[in-house]
């Protein structure tokens, strides 16, 4: 990923997370701020309920405490608690129901049972429970006589001077219903739905039959009737009705959000504490719903602009920044390639300008101390060249001139003694210059190596090759596999080739001389004795070929230099062999590497690339 790409990325992601997280703190606080308004509006209403049920429960007291108290009441009274007979009186209870203005009203008798029934007039002699009420008001669920039952508020009054020898006297039990028309006397906020769940079932009188009757969605009114999607209320209704308190939820009406409400029930109990109906104040959430979606809209509009911002923010930055750096990596890997002449335009005053002008100068002054380096790695070179060149000379030139001198001196002996001395002379002359023959042709060897002619070739049959050559003289005839020679030998040779071929692209004769070069060495590492050992194996894509001694070993420093030419550690030799074998590795395209410690021995090894290119 380039430096344009991550600065885009890094922009974009900081404006998504600033807006992302500015819009969540809006998100956040609109919901609390409409979820305390909600809460303070329905806190308010059940206020303004608990008022006017307060003040419907003081009508219905007022209007039974008058009818109790009239003198059509008290002579009903009177006649029943002297003659008992209660069929004069059926229908007295329509119209003192129709002056007071109630929708409930029964006459009970002193034995407890009705005397007369405005809303079902039938039911003249049933017994009437809620005529023993204690509280002043109450609720009470009514059967009607279409099998319907109705709610209502209800209150009782004896009337005066009825008891008959110490009896019960005879009651008044009226009230007005909660439905539909007592809702609509609320008082209502915008955006509130108030409705009304009847929870008396016909034929379940027990508490407990109305705990646990089934939800009923139609039994759910507001104040323009059937309330629609009533039975998603079921699971705010439900917890009220059967713990009796107050329960508050979020219910979605439908599936849009627009349309949830925040919900809270309300139930009303009898003066038994039986659940008879359950009140519902729903508040609607559009309004939040909408300013949300309204804040969710500005920040995605926001995100987008800012994203915009970023794209041009990032290319400004690039044209400024990344493009400068961009041409000076450039530049840095054709440096570091070789081309030293690489330049980077010097533009602006800032810092990157600043950078471009010190990365010019840097190149100019590499270019100068190349040239300046070359030259003195030429003069030394030569210099070491010369040094090392009259060092060996003067080694066979001593001897020369030793020789002339005697056959100068011997020129006046006999010719017996003479001829002696000058076969002598002649022996030695031709040693020393066969001598200087052989330091030459290193010379020359080391200074023109060939170009190697390349062969596919088995890594294995390279050292094998070796091996039948050089380990009769270390004591041992060559082996396919490591095995001991025999007692008398000094040299212990082994061969450890690989199971499979390890084909390598090489010049073979090259590759010879340098595997030569190194066992050779290996055999002057111990003189006293030791193990030579000779193996191949397969490492990943490359081949590695181990020549290893068990002689003395070499120190850190002298594995450093090892491969320099004309480095030696031996007190005879020119120091050029390693650097030949080095040579000859780089040109096949490979390493040769030395693992030593002093006392350690020492293994050399060579890795070159395998001609299958076969990973093991």
């Amino acid at each position: 990923m380039s430096l344009r790409q991550k600065l885009l990325l890094l922009f974009s992601l900081l404006v998504a997370v600033v807006v992302a997280a500015v819009a969540w703190t809006v998100l956040v606080r609109i919901r609390m701020v409409f979820e305390q308004r909600d809460q303070e509006e329905t806190t308010l209403f059940v206020s303004q309920f608990q008022r006017e049920f307060q003040h419907r429960s003081a009508e219905v007291a007022g209007a039974v405490e008058r009818i109790a108290a009239s003198e059509r009441a008290r002579s009903i009274g009177f006649e029943l608690a002297q003659s008992g007979d209660s069929a004069p009186y059926l229908t007295e209870a329509q119209a003192l129901a129709q002056d007071a203005q109630l929708d409930f009203l029964e006459i009970v008798g002193t034995d407890g049972n009705i005397v007369s029934s405005a809303q079902w007039p039938a039911r003249f002699g049933y017994p009437e429970p809620g005529a023993t009420a204690t509280q002043p008001t109450f609720l009470k669920s009514e059967d009607l006589p279409d099998g319907s039952t109705a709610l209502g508020l209800f209150a009782v009054r004896a009337i005066r001077r009825s008891e008959a020898g110490g009896g019960q006297p005879v009651r008044v039990l009226g009230g007005k219903r909660l439905d539909q028309s007592f809702l609509a006397d609320l008082p209502v906020a915008p955006g509130m739905t108030i409705s009304l769940y009847n929870n008396f079932n016909p034929g379940q009188e027990s508490a407990f039959q109305q705990l646990f009757a089934p939800f009923d969605p139609v039994r759910l009114i507001s104040q323009a009737g059937a309330v629609a999607n009533a039975a998603r209320y079921q699971s705010l209704i439900d917890p009220a009705r059967k713990t009796g308190q107050n329960a508050s939820a979020i219910l979605y009406l439908t599936d849009r959000r627009e349309d949830s409400v925040s919900a809270t029930a309300i139930p009303l109990k009898s003066d038994t504490g039986v659940v008879l109906a359950v009140l519902t104040v729903a508040i609607s959430r559009g309004g939040m719903v909408e300013a949300q979606q309204h804040i969710r809209g500005i920040a995605y509009g926001v995100a987008a602009v800012g994203i915009l911002l970023a794209i041009l923010a990032s290319l400004w930055i690039a044209a400024r920044v990344s493009r400068p750096i961009e041409q000076l990596a450039h530049a840095a890997e054709q440096v570091a390639g070789g081309n030293w002449e690489a330049r980077v335009p010097e533009g602006g005053r800032d810092e990157i300008g600043a950078l471009a002008r010190s990365f010019n100068h840097m190149t100019g002054e590499l270019v100068a101390q190349r040239d300046r380096l070359v030259q003195t790695e030429r003069v030394a070179a030569w210099r070491e060249l010369a040094r090392r060149l009259a060092h060996e000379l003067k080694n066979p030139l001593f001897p020369l001139q030793l020789t002339v001198e005697n056959l100068v001196r011997a020129r006046d002996l006999p010719a017996a003694e003479f001829d002696e001395v000058f076969r002598e002379s002649t022996q030695t002359l031709g040693m020393e210059i066969a001598n200087l023959k052989t330091i030459i042709g290193r010379f020359s060897d080391f200074s023109r190596m060939p170009k190697p002619q390349l062969e596919r070739i088995d890594a294995n049959d390279a050292l094998r090759r070796v091996a039948q050559l050089y380990f009769p003289a270390a004591g041992q005839t060559a082996q396919s596999t490591a095995e001991e020679t025999d007692a008398g030998s000094k040299i212990q040779c082994a061969l450890e080739v690989a199971s499979v071929p390890l084909f390598i692209e090489v010049d073979p004769e090259l590759l010879h001389r340098a595997l030569s070069n190194l066992v050779l060495n290996a055999m002057d590492a111990m003189p006293d004795g030791g193990t030579l050992t000779l193996s191949a194996g397969a490492k990943g894509e490359s081949a590695e070929l181990r020549v290893a001694d068990t002689g003395e070993g070499l120190t850190p420093e002298e594995c450093e230099r090892l491969f320099t030419p004309y480095y030696t550690t031996k007190q005879h030799g020119t120091g050029l062999g390693l650097a030949i074998v080095q040579s000859v590795v780089a040109d096949h395209r490979g390493n040769i590497a030395v693992e030593s410690r002093a006392g350690g021995g020492a293994t050399f090894v060579i890795t070159l690339p395998r001609a299958d290119g076969t990973a093991s």
